[in-house]
């Protein structure tokens, strides 16, 4: 078996598209290094990527198949402990996962997403007049001011969070997708996200309402073997902040596409193109998490010719596995919607599927649209290479996407 020479990931995620291409030379799976000299590999290749996605000798349970987090030798100051510290479905493996997953997925049926179509649409409508009162010729943040706020809003009302109370919960998970954090922010961030969704739990305990925290909290007093608080906080941290993040990712990205490729634009506005060949291109080629941490083998697993040994931590690339040229060609870094196969696993694979996919897939269907027909005119308010990146290699996106929403003030910019 080779040995493969670990990659220093880049915790301020300043290329990720580029650290994919230097990650694929050493194969689908490649070693890489994460914060304070954690040893780990990550898979950037589409076939190996379903293959592990579905073996049972991958967990994502730390405490169950980490041996360095299980003995202490990773804490609560690690930078991405935000990840292992969470006990819900995304770290758990086996029967426990499937019934950590189960009311949750409940909650987000295909019947009950299509029934929401009115309330997003709503909500689109509104954050759209919010955009309009912005002063002409004013650079606007649409990252901020829409493919932000949407998901945001979505998310929160439905899990019933307070209005003063959401911009400190979002932010948990905009610090736990942050890989450049300082050990002091990464404890602390655990400690903040803890006691606020603890709070939560109790006021909907002692005030029960219409939403689904309320319906979580009641799951488990239904069920024979019901969720603990640890289990609740866990399980509301991951939904409050995969609802919101990869979905803002998803629709800035979608959008930059679109304003930098005029001749593409042109074919969605006349017909030749769909609003599914956007959403599914940019989800192919703009992977809104660009690493999700992590998964542990349960035992020696060989592949691609190295041995992933136990307890050893896995990423899943999945802005890497998008462009993979094995599967798309040699044009698979560029975003193209008229190509055939769109096939990506932005959204997972096997047991621990997003289950809010459709949700997310609904969002962006309703919202970019109705962008594009508001602001027709609507144009980068600055050179596309002056873009700056997230600053982060978990996820894929932009820090800003400012935009002119008219033409006036397009032309007012030169």
């Amino acid at each position: 078996m080779e040995s493969r020479c670990p990659v220093v990931l880049d915790t301020t995620g300043r290329d990720v598209h580029a650290e994919g291409r230097v990650l694929r030379e050493q194969g689908q799976v490649a070693r890489v290094e994460l914060p304070q000299g954690v040893q780990a590999w990550t898979v950037v290749g589409h076939d190996l990527a379903m293959q592990l996605l579905t073996d049972p000798r991958v967990s994502k349970n730390p405490r169950q198949h980490w041996p360095a987090w299980i003995n202490g030798e990773i804490g609560q100051d690690w930078p991405l402990s935000s990840w292992p510290s969470m006990e819900n479905m995304t770290t758990a493996y086996g029967a426990e996962h499937a019934r950590l997953r189960k009311p949750v997925v409940k909650a987000f049926t295909p019947r009950r997403i299509r029934s929401m179509q009115p309330y997003v649409e709503q909500t689109v409508a509104r954050l759209l007049d919010d955009l309009a009162a912005f002063p002409p010729g004013e650079p606007v943040d649409l990252k901020r001011n829409f493919s932000y706020r949407l998901p945001a809003a979505i998310i929160c009302d439905l899990f019933g969070i307070p209005e003063e109370h959401r911009a400190d919960i979002l932010r948990g998970g905009e610090v736990t997708t942050d890989s450049s954090i300082t050990p002091e922010e990464a404890e602390a961030n655990v400690r903040m996200w803890t006691q606020q969704f603890q709070n939560l739990i109790d006021a909907k305990r002692k005030s029960p309402q219409d939403d689904l925290t309320t319906d979580l909290i009641h799951a488990e007093k239904e069920d024979g073997v019901g969720l603990s608080d640890s289990e609740l906080i866990g399980t509301l941290f991951v939904v409050l902040g995969a609802g919101s993040e990869t979905v803002m990712n998803l629709i800035t990205h979608a959008v930059h596409k679109l304003l930098t490729h005029p001749e593409q634009r042109a074919m969605v506005e006349d017909g030749r193109a769909t609003w599914e060949d956007v959403i599914e291109e940019t989800l192919r080629a703009e992977s809104p998490i660009n690493m999700l941490p992590l998964r542990f083998a349960v035992e020696d697993i060989e592949v691609d010719g190295v041995t992933i040994k136990k307890g050893d931590p896995i990423l899943m690339g999945y802005a890497a596995v998008g462009r993979d040229p094995a599967v798309h060609g040699d044009t698979a870094d560029k975003w193209d919607i008229t190509r055939a196969d769109k096939e990506h696993l932005s959204f997972g694979h096997g047991t621990h599927y997003c289950f809010g996919a459709p949700l997310a897939r609904l969002e962006a269907r309703i919202a970019l649209p109705a962008l594009f027909e508001r602001f027709p005119d609507l144009t980068l308010a600055v050179e596309d290479h002056e873009l700056e990146p997230q600053g982060t290699f978990i996820m894929n996106g932009w820090k800003t996407l400012p935009v002119y929403l008219t033409a006036k003030a397009a032309a007012h910019s030169r």
